[in-house]
């Protein structure tokens, strides 16, 4: 079988080299969001948080985002060493036709809806009372979160949310490029919702964009009131399942 078995030795240095990176990304873009917001005062971006965040907090928040670094890390190594032995679907170069193209934002589409439906169930799957204390609890102390509860997930959680972008890159086409973007979108997305300020405009939260995308107006009231607004990029699984509960100040928050 094509990219298996892989090196173990080289295996072990792509995974540490690949958590120092996940740390060292999480540290600088946290680091200057959260200065920018809670030490600058920001005008244009509206505060959703009702009060400080403690040193407590943060580092617990560090904490648990440190752990989830080393978990995520795993399957992202041994996914890139399968790649580079010629065992998954993953592909580079510039595509030589507008068909490239046009996959490219097709399969951009297929896994963020994949990720959005996969966190959706899981997530509320967590919230269950028989799992969350041991799944979901961790995460849930930041009840006010900060950009660094951006990845501050239980190990549980981290575990079943690391293994599915590179499981779906073993059998579903994906450019090396899109999977970079797709990634870089999921930090920004997780960091911004988790800030405890709306950094979008107002007009973009009450109008078209807000109805489908969460933002952290629609986040933060997952984090205040622990039920529902369970999705991650969209607010479809919500508004179907009944789970939605609006944005903040829509009476909800």
């Amino acid at each position: 079988m094509a990219g298996w078995p892989i090196d173990f030795g080289q295996t072990l240095v792509t995974y540490l080299a690949f958590t120092a990176i996940i740390i060292g990304r999480y540290f600088l873009i946290v680091a200057p969001i959260h200065w920018a917001l809670w030490k600058r005062t920001p005008h244009k971006a509206k505060r959703l948080s009702k009060r400080e965040p403690t040193r407590e907090t943060i580092r617990h928040e560090i904490w648990l985002s440190t752990v989830s670094a080393f978990i995520y890390a795993l399957p992202a190594a041994i996914v890139l060493e399968m790649w580079k032995a010629g065992g998954t679907a993953m592909y580079n170069g510039w595509p030589e036709r507008l068909s490239g193209w046009a996959y490219i934002l097709i399969s951009t589409a297929i896994y963020l809806l994949a990720q959005d439906t996969w966190f959706y169930w899981t997530h509320r799957i967590m919230h269950h009372k028989r799992i969350f204390r041991w799944a979901h609890a961790g995460h849930h102390k930041s009840v006010q979160p900060t950009p660094w509860a951006s990845f501050s997930f239980d190990p549980i959680e981290a575990v079943s949310a690391a293994w599915l972008l590179p499981v779906m890159a073993l059998f579903i086409p994906i450019h090396v490029g899109t999977a970079l973007a797709l990634l870089m979108i999921m930090t920004i997305n997780a960091v911004f919702n988790h800030a405890g300020w709306e950094v979008y405009p107002q007009s973009w939260v009450r109008g078209l964009w807000g109805q489908h995308i969460i933002t952290a107006s629609h986040h933060n009231l997952h984090h205040t009131q622990f039920r529902g607004n369970y999705g991650l990029y969209f607010r479809f699984w919500d508004r179907l399942c009944g789970t939605d509960k609006g944005l903040v100040n829509d009476g909800n928050g």
